[in-house]
């Protein structure tokens, strides 16, 4: 099977996309490693599928992969890059769309200076529909590996355990990152976050993404992260996020509201892949 994507990345979180809308596509998890493998395949933290809406309500409905081949609930960055994707492809004009998720309905805009709005929704707090074994508190304490250390547990579409650290540049993020991804109490497994708060509206992060590992940038990541800094009292919105692949801003304005992350979004070049 030949088939055709498009490599975007989304402030240095990279993604392989693929039209669903003018073409059937059904991989398995062994092709989906493939595309995402930087030796053999393609190269990419998530591979994105644009595939027809099912709700009358959307314009297209929004698959993620990570690079393990598992099918995973969302992904900020690639919000960003799947609506300039289905705007530089033509499958559609508008400026903003409504796309289809796995955890719902979301909003991404293009702007005029080419970066990309990405309404995410409101965040969750519910421990149960995190999933998480806590008790929902702006921060929870947490043993990992004999360690103690505190977390902010929060999803936002997929789980995030954020945690506030002195120098994010010396953050055990490779060491701690795999144990808190697959700590027991995330029965679904979690994103990790590494947050250092430069003042109180500029942060620096790192993120061991749930599937992948580190990545340079996640936009999910992120919008927990200043989620987790403002209910701590230790940020105010919006807030300005650097990450190893570049900037993002976050937006929220508090409990029930949703949290609007904008950045760029780039298609780095088109390819055909024999599988």
């Amino acid at each position: 099977m030949n088939l055709k994507f498009t490599k975007m990345h989304g402030a240095g979180n990279d993604f392989v996309v693929l039209d669903g809308v003018r073409q059937k596509i059904e991989l398995s998890p062994e092709q989906l490693r493939l595309l995402a493998d930087r030796h053999f395949g393609v190269g990419c933290d998530q591979v994105l599928l644009v595939e027809k809406a099912q709700r009358p309500e959307a314009d297209f409905r929004y698959r993620i992969f990570n690079a393990d081949g598992g099918e995973v609930e969302q992904c900020g960055n690639g919000a960003r890059c799947f609506v300039r994707f289905v705007h530089d492809q033509k499958l559609t004009h508008k400026r903003e769309i409504v796309v289809e998720t796995q955890c719902g309905l979301i909003s991404p805009r293009l702007e005029d200076d080419g970066r990309v709005t990405v309404n995410m929704g409101a965040p969750v707090f519910d421990a149960a529909l995190i999933p998480f074994d806590g008790q929902g508190a702006v921060m929870e304490p947490f043993d990992v590996a004999g360690e103690a250390i505190e977390i902010s547990a929060l999803s936002m579409g997929n789980p995030h355990a954020v945690q506030v650290v002195e120098d994010v540049e010396r953050a055990p993020v490779a060491r701690l990152g795999p144990l808190i991804e697959h700590h027991p109490r995330f029965p679904r497994r979690v994103n990790a976050g590494f947050m250092q708060v430069m003042d109180r509206k500029h942060i620096r992060l790192r993120v061991y993404e749930r599937g992948s590992g580190e990545t340079l940038s996640c936009g999910t990541g992120a919008c927990a992260a200043v989620v987790a800094g403002i209910r701590r009292g230790l940020l105010d919105s919006p807030v300005s996020v650097a990450t190893r692949g570049g900037q993002l801003t976050i937006a929220w304005d508090g409990e029930g509201t949703p949290v609007l992350m904008t950045g760029p979004a780039i298609s780095v070049f088109e390819g055909e892949i024999s599988l």
